[in-house]
């Protein structure tokens, strides 16, 4: 046991020499016998891992597995586009494939899955910068904001700005913050004057100091300065209600216009249905257009919950009543909803009917927002579940 304890402080011993002597290990591991654990280059996979020898690499095969960066992992399997959905590049050695999932959405899929899901892209909130954008690379990667940079909204595209810098006749109010930037006012506010002496009147003898000079002298007033400086206060409360509610009708045109070609699609297919004299339900007509009905219905949608059948709102309930560490709970803290308010639920005989109906009830409460609060959480039983295809029929 002697020699033992000796080994191992040697072992010790070397891998502190190396640490302040600047040897830096990329990977972060060592060897038994205290070399740096090896990375695998790009297009290459962890074959034996590093532990009593270094790290052996095997290359991935084209089309079957791939390593988009240098590591310690094995290789991946290649994914595979969903149905409907065109392929833009094929698996490669050091790439993944990719898919045209369109504007707003990119390929997602499980760890170990080679079944993809167009899924919609992230934002970046306040305070946070986009490093990557949403597309065929991947979801959107987000960075907090540095020093003298800020963002102010959520956004899925745009970096951290540089912050604002004050002009000479401004004086700083705030710094520049992570989440907004800096606050500047006007240098010149006057508030007490002191009208200049002639040079022949003679000299007071009590103190001298700041005094007001009535107007009827022709000085400044102090008035006009408080009443100049509220106005300003008002100008710029308002001009902050107008840019609200300008954001805020934004928002509702879009959802109206996506609610109003949701529902010029079904018109348009009702229409069809009835100049031929036969019914078909809406999983039907996608089948006969696989060019372009297939892409939509593979995307999430902006369909409302409340739409959703209640044998299959039903079937979404009683899975998220089952999952362990993964449900309802989980699923209110992605939707929006505090601690407080899921505890306010939870005294109910049924939490996740609760949950779901007081959602569905909200502005905004689509399939896509549902399924992306879902992954989020690693229920792709659930969304499975709402992206089945729905039970259809025909009658002549």
């Amino acid at each position: 046991m002697h020699w033992k304890n000796i080994a191992l402080r040697v072992w010790t011993l070397i891998v502190l020499v190396k640490v302040t002597l600047g040897d830096t290990c990329a990977s972060g591991r060592f060897t038994d016998s205290g070399d740096c654990c090896k990375l695998c280059p790009a297009g290459h996979g962890v074959a034996v891992g590093c532990g009593h020898e270094n790290t052996q690499c095997q290359p991935c095969q084209k089309g079957l597995t791939f390593s988009a960066s240098e590591g310690l992992s094995l290789c991946q399997p290649c994914a595979r586009c969903p149905f409907g959905i065109p392929e833009t590049a094929a698996c490669g050695a050091s790439q993944d494939t990719r898919c045209d999932c369109g504007e707003g959405f990119y390929l997602w899929r499980e760890e170990n899955s080679t079944a993809g899901l167009c899924a919609p892209c992230s934002l970046c909130g306040p305070g946070q910068g986009v490093a990557r954008a949403c597309g065929p690379h991947g979801d959107t990667a987000c960075q907090p904001c540095g020093p003298g940079t800020f963002s102010e909204e959520r956004r899925s595209a745009k970096p951290c700005q540089r912050c604002s810098a004050c002009q000479e006749n401004e004086v700083e109010i705030r710094p520049c913050q992570p989440n907004s930037n800096t606050l500047c006012m006007e240098r010149k506010l006057h508030i007490l004057s002191r009208p200049a002496e002639s040079d022949g009147e003679e000299a007071s003898p009590t103190p001298r100091g700041p005094k007001f000079t009535p107007p009827e002298e022709g000085g400044n007033s102090i008035i006009p300065v408080y009443v100049s400086l509220l106005a300003a206060v008002v100008l710029g409360l308002l001009f902050y209600v107008a840019y609200k509610c300008w954001t805020s009708c934004k928002q509702k045109q879009a959802l109206g216009k996506a609610r109003a070609g949701e529902l010029g699609v079904a018109s348009e297919g009702e229409k069809l249905h009835s100049d031929s004299g036969v019914f078909l339900d809406s999983h039907s007509l996608g089948d006969g257009q696989p060019s372009k009905g297939s892409k939509r219905d593979s995307k999430l949608d902006g369909r409302l919950y409340l739409n959703v059948p209640p044998h299959r709102q039903q079937e979404v309930e009683s899975l998220l009543k089952e999952g362990e560490g993964r449900g309802w709970r989980q699923l209110a803290a992605q939707l929006g909803y505090e601690q407080e308010r899921a505890d306010v639920f939870g005294r109910g005989e049924d939490p996740v009917h609760t949950l779901l109906s007081h959602w569905a009830g909200q502005e905004g409460s689509t399939l896509g927002v549902l399924c992306s609060a879902l992954t989020r959480i690693e229920r792709v039983d659930v969304v499975s579940v709402l992206m089945a295809p729905a039970q259809g029929s025909s009658v002549v």
